[in-house]
């Protein structure tokens, strides 16, 4: 009870700033919350094993069945695998294009907000700043008033004021900066690991082309390993261009 009565005296003697800078510790903690909720999502699927079983299927063939293991996750380095899916069989540009297409759509929604974070502790230490020297301002006029018996008490009252704004806008703009650098950490984690699905599921498909893809032509299976473009190119194409 003195630790809650102790910070409701803190709070009303920082002045008006307070209840500002209270308002962005309320956007903060909504902020982050939203935020480690979805990144925490993302990064809790079995990544690792979605991309040794999406790999052990393209290196037999068969992409219909990478497909349909892509789809069923929702982590990010899936999103990735089935955009590289869409184009298998075409050259490596093109599969790498896919990639880093595919990668930017799924990273893009766990960086939202992010920077937001970064701004509010920023403005939160200003505000602080602006609480120390309207306090210190209040209490400079009010020494300058007031009578010689009372300088001290108001001189005391403006530098409470001043250093209790200060105090709670660093209590504000360091936890969020901590915050922040936690979830982008976890960020970049994921991020790494949608490059590495990326490396991977490239040269896995190059290499299975150039290996099984004239065996599979010759059984007529071509269409399974090429991707739906480049199948269809390949029907449309004249036999005698394929001799």
């Amino acid at each position: 009870m003195n630790t809650v009565y102790m910070f409701f005296a803190f709070f009303k003697e920082g002045g008006i700033v307070m209840y500002f800078m209270l308002g962005i510790a309320v956007v903060v903690l909504a902020i982050s919350a939203e935020r480690f909720i979805v990144i925490s999502r993302a990064g809790g699927l079995n990544s690792r094993r979605l991309m040794d079983d999406i790999l052990a299927r393209v290196r037999q063939g068969d992409l219909a069945g990478a497909r349909n293991c892509s789809r069923m996750s929702s982590a990010p380095a899936a999103r990735v695998a089935e955009g590289i899916l869409q184009v298998a069989g075409e050259d490596a540009a093109t599969v790498q294009s896919a990639g880093d297409d595919a990668a930017v759509l799924a990273l893009a929604p766990l960086s939202r907000r992010l920077s937001h974070l970064n701004v509010l502790a920023n403005v939160a230490t200003l505000l602080g700043l602006l609480g120390t020297i309207s306090g210190l301002i209040v209490a400079f006029s009010a020494v300058g008033a007031a009578d010689p018996s009372q300088r001290s008490a108001f001189m005391a009252a403006g530098i409470s004021t001043a250093l209790n704004a200060t105090a709670f806008g660093l209590m504000i703009a360091i936890p969020t900066l901590v915050i922040q650098g936690f979830l982008v950490g976890k960020v970049e984690r994921i991020a790494e690991r949608v490059d590495e699905m990326i490396i991977r599921l490239s040269h896995t498909l190059l290499q299975t082309y150039a290996t099984h893809g004239a065996t599979q032509l010759a059984h007529g299976t071509r269409g399974a390993l090429l991707g739906p473009a480049a199948a269809a190119r390949a029907a449309a194409a004249p036999r005698g261009a394929a001799q």
